[in-house]
C-alpha cells in the first residue's frame, strides 16, 4: 500500500477568506495567482473566487495547487470546537492543495495533503506536541488507523451502493448515533466530530515528527482489517463497547475494560445495573484517567481544553425552566415541564444508552449517548454517564435538576488522559495500545 493523499474538510461557511503566500495554479489551467482571496456562492449556485479584487474563478469547484509544496496557505476564521462549549474562530495555516466546493448551501474549504503530514498535525492538535513520546506514538498509530478505516468503510459502502442508516425513530422513541456518514465530498472533517486537524498552526516539534516517522504506516489490525480505533479524553474509569455508542456492530477490540492496572476494590463493576452505576459515578475510584497532575494534563489538554477541569467527575445543575427550555430547543419537541429524567439502559461504562424524558405534555425515550449529551446541554454534556437528583418538588414538578457525571467523551477505545498517565509511568506505546484495544495487533501497512 502506498502512502495515500487525504482530503480534509476544514471549514464550511457562507464565504471563505484565505491568503496565498506564494503562487498557486488554478484548476490545472496554468493560470497562477497569489495574495488575499475570498470565495462565495453566487445566486445561480456557482463558486466564485476573487483574489486581490479580481475574479479568478467561476464554476462548480475551484482547486488550487501550490508551486512550492513547502509554503503553506492561510484560511481565516476557521471554527474550532464546533458546537462545543469552547467554540471559537482562529486563522490557520495549511500545507498542500486547496479545494473549494459547494456543500449544504455553503462553501467548504478542503485541504489535500499526504496522510503522514496530516498525522503530524493531528497529534499536535489533539494534544500538546510536547507530550510523552509513548503517548505521541500511540496516538499516531490510532489516528492513522481510524482515518484509513473510515476511508475503507466509505469505499465499501459506495461499492455496495448501500445507504448508511444512523437512526431508529418511533412515536415514543428516537435513537440516533453520529459518526461521519455525512462527509461525502472529502475523507474527514477537521474538528472533534472526526479528529482535530488544525494544519500547521499548532507548533510542530521534533517529538511529534519523530512519533509519526517512527510509526510510519503502522496501524492496529484485527482479523485482516484495519481497526476502527476510537479515542476521547477521559472514560470515567471504565471504557464502553462500540455498539453502545455508534452503529449496532460489535468490534472485539472495542470492548469495555477497566482503565487501571488492577480492579478497584469494593465495587461491583456491572455498571449496566443502576445501583452499581450510581455508586460508581457518585464516587471517584482510582483509574489511569483519574489524575490531577497538571504536568500530565498539560500534555493532553490544549489551552482551550484546560478550561474544563472537572473531566473525571463533574456536576451540572438546571432550573426547571432552563431544562425544559433547553430540551424543547434541542429536540424540537415541547415536553412541557420536566417531571423526570429516567435511566432506561446503561452500557458497561455506566453511560446511558437510553434515557426517558418525562414531561407534563410528552414522554419520550432518546439515545444513543451523543443524542443524550446534545439534548441536555447548550453544547455537549461531558458524557452520558450521569445520575440525576431532583430538588424542590412542587406538586410533582421538580424546580431543579442536578446531573452528577463521569468522564469526558464517548467512552470507547483509548483515553488521552489515561494514556498520558500510562506514558508517564513508563508504559511503552505498544503496552498502551494493548491495554485499550484488546485482541488487536500492531502491523505495518506501508
Amino acid at each position: 500500500m502506498n502512502k495515500p493523499l487525504i482530503q480534509v474538510g476544514v471549514l464550511n461557511d457562507e464565504e471563505i477568506k484565505f491568503k496565498l503566500s506564494q503562487e498557486y495554479t488554478v484548476n490545472d489551467t496554468g493560470r497562477k495567482i497569489q495574495g488575499d482571496c475570498i470565495a462565495r456562492v453566487t445566486d445561480d449556485n456557482k463558486v466564485v473566487v476573487e483574489c486581490n479584487g479580481n475574479e479568478i474563478f467561476r464554476g462548480d469547484e475551484c482547486r488550487l495547487e501550490p508551486i512550492d509544496e513547502n509554503v503553506p496557505f492561510i484560511i481565516h476564521d476557521v471554527i474550532i470546537g464546533v458546537k462545543f462549549h469552547w467554540e471559537r474562530r482562529e486563522d490557520q495555516q495549511f500545507p498542500g492543495s486547496l479545494r473549494i466546493v459547494r456543500e449544504h448551501g455553503k462553501l467548504t474549504a478542503v485541504n489535500i495533503l499526504p496522510v503522514e503530514e496530516y498525522l503530524q498535525s493531528v497529534i499536535s492538535s489533539e494534544m500538546s506536541a510536547m507530550s510523552n513520546m509513548n503517548l505521541l506514538k500511540a496516538h499516531a498509530v490510532i489516528s492513522r488507523g481510524w482515518l484509513l478505516a473510515q476511508i475503507d468503510k466509505s469505499k465499501k459502502l459506495k461499492e455496495a451502493s448501500q445507504s448508511y442508516t444512523s437512526s431508529i425513530e418511533k412515536d415514543d422513541e428516537v435513537i440516533r448515533w453520529y459518526d461521519r456518514e455525512d462527509h461525502t465530498l472529502y475523507d474527514v472533517c477537521a474538528d472533534d466530530h472526526c479528529q482535530r486537524y488544525q494544519g500547521i498552526t499548532k507548533a510542530y516539534t521534533e517529538s511529534a515528527k519523530r512519533a509519526v516517522q517512527e510509526t510510519s504506516g503502522m496501524v492496529l489490525m484485527h482479523e485482516g482489517e484495519i481497526c476502527d480505533a476510537r479515542y476521547s479524553k477521559a472514560c470515567g474509569g471504565l471504557t464502553e463497547n462500540f455498539e453502545n455508542v455508534w452503529e449496532p456492530k460489535e468490534h472485539a477490540y472495542l470492548i469495555s475494560i477497566i482503565d487501571n492496572a488492577e480492579k478497584p476494590q469494593g465495587y461491583d463493576l456491572d455498571l449496566t445495573k443502576e445501583e452499581n452505576a450510581e455508586r460508581w459515578i457518585r464516587e471517584s475510584p482510582s483509574a489511569f484517567c483519574n489524575t490531577a497532575d497538571n504536568e500530565i494534563l498539560s500534555q493532553v489538554l490544549m489551552d482551550f481544553d484546560q478550561e474544563t477541569t472537572d473531566f473525571y467527575r463533574w456536576k451540572m445543575s438546571y432550573s426547571q425552566k432552563e431544562l425544559s427550555d433547553l430540551i424543547a430547543e434541542k429536540s424540537g419537541i415541547d415536553f412541557g415541564d420536566i417531571r423526570d429524567l429516567l435511566p432506561v439502559e446503561r452500557g458497561y461504562s455506566g453511560r446511558l444508552i437510553k434515557l426517558k424524558i418525562v414531561g407534563t405534555k410528552k414522554t419520550m425515550t432518546i439515545g444513543k449517548e451523543l443524542e443524550i449529551r446534545r439534548t441536555l446541554s447548550p453544547s455537549h454534556l461531558y458524557s452520558s454517564a450521569f445520575v440525576v437528583d431532583k430538588n424542590n418538588d412542587v406538586n410533582g414538578i421538580p424546580r431543579e435538576f442536578t446531573l452528577t457525571g463521569a468522564g469526558w467523551g464517548h467512552g470507547v477505545g483509548l483515553f488521552q488522559i489515561g494514556a498520558a498517565v500510562m506514558g508517564a509511568r513508563g508504559y511503552t506505546y505498544e503496552e498502551i495500545l494493548k491495554h485499550y484495544f484488546k485482541d488487536a495487533k500492531l502491523e505495518g501497512l506501508y
